[in-house]
């Protein structure tokens, strides 16, 4: 796996801290700075996602991915699944994650909440990499909702 990161911003450009991310697998990812207010040509200008909500989303993405292909292997008509991710950072740098919590709301029909909670369960200890890696300095929990489709 690789990737490339490029930096956009110049001096007195519109962000000043806008970076492009390109894939090995050939997608492009914009990333910016937030604004600051005090030195700007140290800021971004909220154009894209910060370099670390693309982290937290990326380890949504992970995980979610692992939720549905769970299910589907295991059989259970799963319709839709997503989760939301809190997180709270160290207050100095590095400002690594500490703690991560994991909210998944899983439709289908018929599906057993003990077929959710295992395939959570799964994710976090054995497949999600990007979870099992912050797992190494944030605590991560997680809940889960199940919805009935019609």
């Amino acid at each position: 796996m690789e990737c490339t990161v490029s930096w956009t911003g110049r001096s007195g450009a519109r962000s000043a801290m806008g970076f492009v991310a390109e894939t090995g697998s050939g997608h492009t990812l914009l990333m910016d700075g937030a604004p600051d207010a005090s030195k700007p040509e140290n800021g971004g200008a909220n154009l894209a996602p910060r370099p670390m909500e693309t982290v937290l989303a990326g380890t949504g993405g992970c995980t979610a991915y692992d939720m549905v292909l769970i299910l589907k292997r295991g059989r259970h008509d799963i319709r839709g699944c997503s989760v939301k991710l809190t997180s709270e950072r160290a207050q100095t740098d590095p400002k690594v994650f500490t703690k991560i919590h994991m909210h998944f709301t899983v439709t289908g029909k018929g599906i057993p909440a003990a077929a959710v909670e295992r395939a959570i369960a799964m994710s976090h200890d054995k497949y999600c990499s990007a979870s099992i890696m912050l797992g190494k300095t944030a605590s991560i929990t997680t809940s889960f909702e199940l919805v009935e489709a019609a």
